[in-house]
């Protein structure tokens, strides 16, 4: 998965251990190691993967199990707003960030979801 990231997530990034429910799992990997930079770490078919920064053995994982094809929450509900983490080196965040910019703007009306 790392081939479709600008470059690895620096590895003393530090983030709490994350589970989430995503929709579709390709989109999901898309985004947090193709526009992120996280590294996959371990995937089961099409229905669970656990990625990480550096070698820990995920940070978080993302699984379809109750989710597959779902819809993202409708305003006033409750879902992940903010994944809080740290980086140590802002210029790496910023080519991060560079890099989301550059993929809304090629987006079609859709948001970026996973």
């Amino acid at each position: 998965m790392s081939d479709r990231s600008l470059r690895p997530i620096n590895p003393q990034v530090r983030i709490g251990h994350v589970r989430l429910k995503v929709a579709d799992l390709e989109r999901a990997l898309g985004f947090y190691c193709g526009l992120l930079g996280f590294e996959l770490m371990q995937r089961m078919g099409d229905s669970v993967a656990f990625i990480a920064a550096g070698d820990y053995h995920h940070h978080i994982g993302l699984n379809t199990w109750e989710s597959l094809g779902g819809q993202p929450p409708p305003r006033g509900t409750t879902g992940c707003i903010t994944l809080p983490s740290s980086t140590p080196r802002a210029p790496h965040l910023a080519t991060h960030c560079e890099g989301l910019f550059m993929q809304a703007s090629r987006s079609t009306a859709q948001p970026i979801t996973a």
